[in-house]
């Protein structure tokens, strides 16, 4: 076996993981072997010096179409077996569109695949929609930047290339890598593999209802745990937390010293609760009396804002629609149960928050809480 048999057998190896078996039974193709042609050596003297043909393996290996066994095998692992049953609906969720200038250069006489591009922009603003709904109905007092935080937590196209990577689709992605130009960024195979999900979202929508595909998008992007609290941050709780009892018509809160020790060792510890009237909102901890409060009045702030309501009491605005199959226009039924909406809480931070620039709103309310660390009770 000569090097260039050797070179093409290690990278078929190499591939064999990302192309099925049975297209590695045609490699290498004659195009990889195949030296100047005949034809052209007849024609003048100076054309016998033809340049060589190259093959690019891991280009033949990205224009391998997959089987339809392996897209078989994809809808049964994800549970969409008896949602979509065309293996095409599958491989088109599955193409991006880079990969259609890739497939026309290579092969300008075949029939030209069908992307995804329809298909990810109608499941992306579906996913917007399922994902908004659920975080406002099961977390009513969110703030209205932390909520947008959330939704592209759990639907953002970082999560998208997860699901997708943990859907087992990365054998089944065509695409073509691009460079950044001036009107469009690049496409890097996270990108790539974030379109899908979001596919797959708008397939069973097309194929199936919208409630099919909401129980989709709560399957594998709802169902997950985001820890919200780290996407609340405060400059002033302590200004918030006067503004927000404000609001709400509550009494001012005062800080009061719970418990404390090794006052005057090296690591004391005090502990501090916020109360407004007899009612206690957050209680905090920390090394010095600054720190506890602090700390109380955040706590306080978060039990507010993160109040999540229970799961049986959420209801969705989209159980409203139909339950029978077609698309919200044509299909024909009842909705699920009756929907009763659910109150708008106005839990905005009034208080002027410090941007990048560490300017205060103008006309924000600037004044702290009138209790110090020095006059707590």
């Amino acid at each position: 076996m000569g090097h260039a048999q050797k070179r093409l057998a290690s990278t078929a190896a190499r591939l064999a993981s990302s192309v099925h078996a049975s297209s590695l039974k045609s490699f290498p193709p004659k195009e990889a072997l195949a030296g100047p042609s005949a034809s052209s050596k007849t024609k003048t003297p100076s054309s016998l010096a033809v340049k060589p043909n190259f093959f690019a393996a891991d280009t033949w290996a990205a224009l391998q179409p997959p089987t339809k066994a392996a897209l078989s095998t994809f809808t049964h692992r994800i549970g969409l077996a008896t949602t979509i049953t065309s293996p095409d609906v599958v491989q088109q969720a599955c193409t991006h569109p880079t990969f259609i200038p890739l497939f026309e250069r290579h092969n300008p006489k075949d029939p030209v695949p069908a992307s995804n591009a329809n298909l990810s922009a109608l499941g992306n603003s579906l996913l917007g929609l399922f994902a908004t709904e659920f975080v406002n109905a099961t977390f009513p007092h969110l703030p209205t930047r932390v909520m947008k935080a959330a939704v592209s937590a759990y639907v953002g196209p970082t999560t998208c290339s997860h699901i997708a990577t943990e859907m087992g689709a990365q054998s089944l992605l065509r695409w073509n890598r691009t460079s950044n130009t001036p009107t469009r960024p690049a496409v890097l195979h996270a990108d790539a593999m974030a379109s899908i999900p979001r596919a797959l979202t708008a397939a069973v929508y097309q194929q199936h209802s919208l409630l099919s595909a909401r129980k989709f998008v709560h399957k594998f992007f709802l169902s997950r745990e985001v820890d919200l609290r780290s996407m609340i941050k405060f400059r002033d709780p302590k200004l918030a937390l006067r503004e927000t009892v404000s609001k709400f018509g509550r009494e001012k809160p005062v800080s009061r010293l719970l418990k404390e020790t090794g006052r005057f060792s090296l690591s004391p510890v005090y502990v501090v609760g916020v109360f407004s009237g007899a009612d206690e909102l957050g209680e905090g901890f920390g090394s010095s009396l600054k720190m506890a409060e602090f700390r109380a009045a955040e706590d306080a702030l978060l039990r507010l804002y993160l109040t999540r309501q229970p799961p049986h009491l959420v209801q969705l605005p989209s159980s409203t629609f139909s339950s029978g199959v077609g698309d919200v226009f044509t299909a024909s039924g009842t909705a699920i149960a009756p929907y009763t909406p659910g109150e708008i809480a106005d839990s905005e931070v009034l208080y002027g928050s410090a941007g990048r620039t560490g300017t205060q709103v103008p006309g924000a309310r600037t004044l702290a809480m009138s209790e110090s660390a020095a006059d707590i009770q």
